[in-house]
């Protein structure tokens, strides 16, 4: 699919990552119940007005007012409840996932005993997983309306965050994730990608895909855009507000937004999420 650029921690408070934990997670644990998934497209200041107005006309959103001074805002969905925000950091782009719990020093707890690390605790809790991809939990406000899918004559919905994980590190993630949410692992007819049997009511699908051997130490993420047979029209629709082409892969488009965040056009079906041929 897409290999998406590393960051460097999070915000204004980045710091160089530390050495990857490698805690054990054969441990009984209860999974932590996830109520809700966010994407988060962290864009550096400098671009930060260009990369907004992208990723708010590609989903069809409201901007919510900024907040955190001007750190944060919200992609307001036109129907169902929010699952997109945009943060102002010092380093990238690049994406990370927030997950809405009701308990977040419970899922801290858990998440530290199947492998996580704390990087910073802010009222929400900055994470690590074991190869490095960002991840927050934040509390969950009540979301539970799955948007519907937008794009007259040429539907498409942001469906889908994929971590990107370097190939000595791949199953590691997979089974840390496995535990952590408590979902099974199902992998996909290509090898080189896997998922997790979560709940349809969720906005987001966690794929998880594994990079070779030197792409790099840490994982990272990008997102994916489900268009079905509509991935040509959606790509012109994305070119004319300033994505470019990257390249085409056997049921998916590469492409960058017009900061140099890549992300990917599937020809999965807007509805089901299966592989339309």
């Amino acid at each position: 699919m897409v290999i998406s650029s590393g960051g460097l921690g999070i915000a204004q408070r980045s710091k160089q990552r530390r050495p990857l934990c490698w805690n054990p997670i054969d441990v009984p644990t209860q999974p932590v119940q996830i109520r809700w998934l966010t994407g988060i497209v962290d864009l550096p200041t400098d671009t930060f007005d260009a990369g907004a107005a992208f990723w708010q006309q590609v989903t069809e959103s409201q901007r919510s007012e900024s907040r955190g001074d001007g750190e944060f805002s919200t992609l307001i969905p036109p129907t169902g409840d929010a699952y997109m925000r945009l943060q102002r950091i010092a380093h990238g782009p690049r994406v990370h996932l927030d997950v809405h719990v009701d308990s977040i020093d419970d899922a801290r707890q858990t998440a530290e005993r199947v492998g996580a690390t704390v990087d910073v605790n802010l009222g929400h809790v900055v994470m690590r997983s074991p190869t490095g991809f960002t991840f927050c939990f934040v509390s969950h406000q009540g979301e539970s309306r799955r948007p519907e899918p937008v794009g007259l004559g040429a539907a498409h919905r942001l469906d889908q965050l994929c971590i990107d994980v370097p190939k000595p590190h791949f199953e590691r993630e997979i089974r840390f994730w496995q535990a952590l949410t408590g979902w099974t692992v199902q992998h996909s007819r290509l090898p080189e990608f896997a998922f997790l049997d979560q709940p349809s009511t969720l906005p987001l699908r966690l794929l998880f895909q594994q990079l070779g051997e030197d792409d790099r130490e840490f994982a990272s993420a990008h997102l994916d855009i489900a268009c079905g047979r509509a991935v040509a029209e959606v790509m012109e629709i994305h070119q004319r507000f300033g994505a470019k082409y990257v390249s085409h892969g056997l049921r998916w488009t590469t492409m960058r937004d017009p900061v140099g965040l890549p992300y990917c056009l599937t020809q999965r079906d807007v509805l089901t999420g299966e592989v339309t041929t």
